[in-house]
């Protein structure tokens, strides 16, 4: 048997908590259907006897004390809502979770979840994922880390993370695979009707630059490429606008909000094409002049690059219905 042990902290969100368990039941009962064992020992596990979720709506059970369990396959730390107690709140699983990791269990953050995995310090200098809508918040906490909104899953040394809100089921489906079968994965997927291969959660994200700084010379220059990204940038133009020397401009660009000066243009500019890709039937040549892009070919990469589609296929997702 595979033991898994469903991290219920403080603040956590119960309905991934249940879509957990939901999964590995029923990879269990797939495996049987198979003339094969369950393979799978699922358990709510704690500090508490109950947590109160939901402004307390709910409560949760834990199943076993986190001090009894000296030794599972599998941590999975669901989604926890963010604040600045709840990472306090749940400080006394931390030892724990480093301790699994020591042992040889993989440890596996779900959305949210990566804050409290980040405390442990398993992520310094590993790249992770999360929901694309705290990632600004996340690189500010957690400098020593590298986070990114496009990839759906990461895994590194037996630490796995996943993209933001229901990626979380790929990552679920990609260890039902590596614990099982690609067979038995592929069956899951079906049944909860989720597309296994995705690997990309560009399509969702909203480029949102980071505000958490204290840098007013890039903030200036952040409101201005937000109001003047169709026009032609440079990056001496910036530079001057920020008031800063050339190079000490480009360093502090980069410490302030985690992106070069270029590469934070090319997401406003693709942000405002993917609005625009939402609302209206332009041709996409159209479409790249007006967020300040000359060649339709880099156009279409570096769109590409960030959302994981093309712009055609981008249009095609979002726009249902005419006049949208």
């Amino acid at each position: 048997m595979k033991h898994v042990s469903v991290i219920v902290a403080e603040d956590v969100i119960m309905g991934a908590i249940g879509n957990i368990y939901h999964l590995f039941q029923t990879t269990n009962q797939l495996l049987i259907e198979r003339n094969q064992r369950p393979l799978f020992d699922i358990d709510l596990v704690g500090i508490s006897n109950e947590v109160v979720v939901n402004n307390g709506m709910f409560t949760v059970c834990p199943e076993k004390s986190i001090y009894d369990v000296k030794r599972t396959d599998l941590v999975i730390i669901p989604p926890l809502k963010i604040d600045s107690e709840t990472l306090v709140k749940n400080k006394d699983f931390l030892p724990w979770i480093k301790a699994q990791h020591e042992h040889g269990s993989w440890i596996a953050s779900l959305c949210s979840g990566v804050f409290l995995l980040a405390e442990t310090g398993l992520l310094d200098n590993k790249w992770c994922s999360t929901h694309w809508k705290i990632t600004n918040r996340f690189r500010t906490a957690y400098p020593k880390v590298n986070v990114t909104d496009q990839k759906v899953i990461t895994e590194y040394n037996g630490v796995f993370t996943s993209g933001g809100a229901n990626s979380y089921w790929n990552l679920l489906l990609y260890l039902v695979r590596k614990l099982t079968n690609n067979g038995i994965a592929i069956q899951a997927s079906k049944y909860f009707e989720v597309d296994i291969d995705r690997d990309n959660q560009g399509i969702y994200s909203v480029f949102e630059g980071n505000r958490y700084h204290n840098d007013a010379s890039i903030h200036k220059v952040q409101d201005y490429i937000e109001h003047h990204y169709s026009q032609s940038l440079t990056l001496r133009g910036l530079a001057e606008i920020s008031g800063l020397g050339f190079r000490t401009f480009q360093r502090r660009f980069r410490e302030a909000t985690q992106h070069t000066a270029i590469s934070y243009m090319q997401k406003i500019r693709v942000e405002s094409a993917k609005k625009i890709l939402e609302r209206e039937n332009l041709p996409i040549a159209d479409v790249m002049f007006e967020v300040g892009y000359t060649d339709l070919e880099a156009f279409r990469r570096i769109f590409k690059r960030e959302t994981g589609v093309a712009p055609m296929q981008y249009r095609k997702k979002y726009q249902f219905f005419e006049g949208h």
